[in-house]
């Protein structure tokens, strides 16, 4: 049957290819056209492949080379290769080949007054034009001049003609030979007046996909350097962006916006980042690697993030077949115990991090003891730990009890018994005067200690130890004025962590405070980050997640773009930056005020462009050129009730959970003090989209990043909760290094200590120093016979980690919660318990989690 077909279709065809009788053409027209009139695409696609393309342009060849053209013949004929090249993806070059593309050129000239016929032939020659090389050679043999004598001004007659001439424009534009040829030609201009006429005269908008295909010819234009060059010069950029204004927000005028937006991106002057330099401010010396170890451009991926993206969709199937691959299905060897592959004298080196093979539980006096000590560290601390981290060396004396200078403890005396003064005399406050004194007193508690590090920078090198090590004493006790106020804000915080204690589950300030001052951290970090210290609750409400409001981030996009347009509304003032000496604060009263020097804070400048809009600018990782994803700051001196908007600019990911509903997460001072401490949800109109800066190629490759890779922009408007307020923002909940020892140590505190083995060992030192912890959880036996004690070796092993990627700080809050559930009086955690031995590395990447 399926043979008998095919040999009836290409009878059909070859009869038609070279039948001459006017009769046996139409009837074969009727009957081709009613069988492709009918059906799904595969009809059409199973004439293709038997040589339909070939046979009506053949036959069109042969009907237009007659000395008079007949036109019942031609007219069928050419809806029917419309019909058919839509779906041929070579359909210009048959056309090419077979000489078909003259013909129809010379069909078009023939009929320029004629608009029915001439209709057919564009539509058939923008389906030649479709493949570049035909479109190419068309317009050598002057297309582009016949299809601009054809394209009028605003006119209501002939419109499907003017349509289609357009259509058949923009196809040609998409060969740059053609696009430099309309640019020589001054066509740029010409089709600008043209869009301008008919976008003002369309006011009932009837004829907007002619106004769109007068955009696209634009956009194929500027799709080379000379054509957006003449596009800025004739003020194309300006002109696009007043006639879309009052478009943006149009459902039925999206073809029209989008094209638009497109154009604007396309011809935005590309410009550098304003920070000069995109390495970290930040470096740290990498045992085994020199300066000229840095990494190659070619070590990165492409700039081309579609390519990346296509390519990972190719490797989808791949990726699925190995995995495939490895999943073993053999039950008995599932069952079996796999051989080793190192001998066993070789693994003996690791039993120093399983305790519980060789742990001695009669023992336990020494526990106890150990416990007590720990509990000891945290009544050690002073009033200086609570904002201002001292340096190592100095808390090696304090927490671990070793013999100081004299001078300092004659200095600590004197502080403590000026401790006792004061708080005796403030004890007599009334809450409520304390609470108003609080709220009154959050700007200097916030900076105070930061004007004490900022004005110490001017010291040199070899004096910068000595310094930090007597720093905190000498603000402590000195008798200026300023020095003054920094001791009543410590002693404020005192008291309200004195009032409030423990109302934080599984978070206690002092414990927190005695792991930050042990925190060895790369910029060398002296202020504590009040969330932090204070902790936080979940909010007694669910949010959802963000919907984005239609047309707002081409509202966006256009807003950048008006920085171009109307440069004189910018005021591009920098306000803070990381990189000046002593963090560049602004001191201007109508600005906000930005700070991220704490532990995993992520804020490298930022630069006020309008009243109420920031650009800023993030800090790549430690080493290296990029990855810049996560955000941590501090905000303060805003208004109340007005909306600022935020453009974090040097972002690398294509893409973004942004894009999908997430938000950036908010933390207030003022709220936490009054019962409050949530980190909420918050942020409006939130878009993520590819921007006009490219990294600069010298600073690239000088820092060994990618040259000119595209960046994209994080946006966010949002409204604070109170006035002159200090409010932290980050791209997630944070959770820092410190607050993950600080909670170790709450957990190990309180854990039910006859059922739960509980071991916390250093499984290394990173390079800054700072230990990485390994947990080990499992029950205790229920006696020391031999056979529960060999039942609790034999336990089989789950190895859980957290944290490879510092900026994922989702993957801590999920460990917290295991670990705490773990450590509960749950039945299903018990039973997890006598089944396994949990070895837990909470947080594998310490130092980049600890610089942000």
């Amino acid at each position: 049957m399926a043979e008998q077909e095919s040999s009836g279709l290409q009878v059909l065809l070859s009869t038609f290819q070279s039948s001459h009788d006017k009769d046996v053409i139409l009837n074969t027209l009727s009957i081709l056209t009613n069988l492709l009139s009918i059906g799904t695409n595969r009809r059409v696609q199973y004439t293709i492949s038997k040589g339909g393309s070939e046979a009506l342009l053949q036959a069109l060849v042969n009907a237009a080379q007659t000395s008079v053209p007949d036109y019942d013949i031609l007219l069928p004929l050419l809806r029917l290769l419309v019909k058919i090249g839509c779906k041929d993806k070579k359909f210009g070059l048959k056309a090419k080949r077979l000489e078909a593309i003259d013909v129809t050129l010379s069909l078009a000239r023939k009929n320029l007054n004629h608009h029915e016929h001439l209709t057919h032939c564009l539509w058939v020659l923008q389906l030649y034009a479709s493949t570049v090389s035909v479109g190419t050679m068309l317009g050598i043999n002057g297309a582009m001049e016949l299809l601009f004598h054809v394209i009028t001004p605003y006119t209501k007659k002939h419109t499907i003609t003017t349509r289609a001439a357009v259509e058949a424009l923009a196809a040609l534009l998409k060969s740059k030979s053609n696009s430099r040829r309309a640019v020589h030609r001054g066509y740029v201009c010409q089709l600008l007046r043209l869009y301008q006429d008919w976008h003002h005269r369309d006011t009932s908008n009837n004829y907007i996909l002619i106004r769109r295909g007068l955009l696209l010819c634009l956009k194929h234009i500027t799709n080379v350097r000379s054509g957006r060059e003449s596009f800025l010069l004739i003020h194309g950029m300006e002109t696009l962006f007043r006639t879309t204004q009052g478009s943006l927000f149009s459902k039925h005028l999206d073809p029209i916006v989008n094209t638009v937006a497109q154009i604007l991106r396309k011809t935005y002057p590309k410009m550098p980042l304003p920070s000069a330099a995109i390495i970290s401010s930040y470096s740290f010396p990498i045992p085994g690697r020199t300066e000229s170890s840095l990494p190659r451009p070619e070590d990165y991926g492409d700039e081309d993030a579609e390519e990346e993206i296509e390519k990972d969709f190719d490797n989808d199937n791949v990726e699925n077949k190995e995995e495939d691959d490895d999943l073993e299905k053999d039950i008995d060897k599932l069952l079996s115990r796999p051989e080793l592959d190192r001998p066993e004298s070789e693994l003996k080196q690791y039993m120093i991090m399983c305790p519980e093979v060789q742990y001695n539980f009669q023992e336990k006096e020494l526990e106890s003891e150990d416990e007590l000590s720990s509990e000891d560290i945290s009544g050690t601390l002073t009033c200086s730990c609570l904002h201002v981290i001292p340096c190592a060396t100095s808390l090696k004396h304090e927490l671990k009890g070793r013999e100081g200078d004299q001078s300092i403890e004659e200095e600590e005396q004197t502080q403590k018994a000026s401790e006792k003064t004061v708080h005796r005399e403030e004890r007599k406050e009334k809450p409520q005067e304390l609470g108003k004194r609080i709220l009154g007193e959050l700007e200097p508690l916030m900076t105070s200690f930061r004007e004490g590090i900022i004005s110490s920078k001017g010291h040199t090198a070899q004096d910068g130890l000595q310094n930090r090590q007597t720093s905190q004493f000498q603000r402590m006790n000195s008798c200026g004025p300023g020095c003054q106020e920094r001791v009543e804000a410590s002693e404020v915080v005192t008291q309200v962590l004195e009032r409030h204690p423990g109302n934080i589950p599984f978070h206690n300030p002092c414990f927190f405070m005695a792991r930050a001052s042990c925190t060895r951290s790369i910029p060398d970090y002296r202020v504590l980050a009040f969330p932090d210290l204070w902790g936080h609750q979940p909010p007694p409400y669910s949010q959802p997640l963000q919907q984005r409001r239609c047309g707002i981030q081409k509202a966006k996009i256009f807003e950048d773009i008006r920085r171009v347009v109307q440069p004189a509304d910018m005021i591009k003032r920098v306000v803070f930056d990381l990189d000046s000496s002593g963090s560049l604060h602004s001191d201007e009263p109508n600005c906000l005020k930005f700070f991220s020097r704490f532990e995993s804070g992520n804020l490298r400048k930022a630069i006020q462009v309008r009243e109420y809009e920031y650009d800023l600018i993030l800090n790549s990782d430690i080493n290296n050129p990029q990855y810049h994803q996560w955000f941590y700051f501090e905000v303060s001196a805003m208004k109340s009730a007005i909306p600022y908007r935020f453009n974090i600019i040097n972002c690398d990911k294509p893409n973004s959970q942004f894009c999908f509903g997430m938000q950036p997460v908010i933390y207030s001072v003022k709220e936490a003090l009054q019962g409050r401490p949530h980190w909420i949800r918050v942020g409006y109109d939130i878009c993520y989209y590819k921007n006009h800066y490219r990294n600069c190629p010298a600073a690239a490759a000088a820092a060994g990043g990618p040259h000119g890779k595209s960046l994209y922009t994080l946006t966010f408007s949002l409204v604070f909760p109170h006035k002159e307020d200090v409010c932290y923002l980050a791209y997630h909940y944070p959770y820092t290094y410190s607050t993950m020892m600080s909670h170790l140590d709450v957990l190990e505190q309180t854990r039910n200590r006859k059922k739960v083995f509980f071991r916390r060992q250093t499984l290394c030192h990173t390079l800054a120093g700072n230990p990485c912890p390994l947990l080990t959880i499992t029950a205790m036996p229920e006696s020391e016979s031999r056979d529960d004690l060999k039942q609790f070796r034999d336990r089989p092993y789950v190895v859980l980690m957290a944290r490879v990627h510092p900026g994922e700080s989702n993957a801590s809050w999920v460990m917290k919660g295991t670990l705490e559930f773990l450590l509960s009086s749950d039945p299903l955690a018990d039973l997890l318990r006598q089944c396994f031995i949990f070895k837990i590395i909470p947080m594998l990447n310490p130092d980049g989690v600890i610089s942000g």
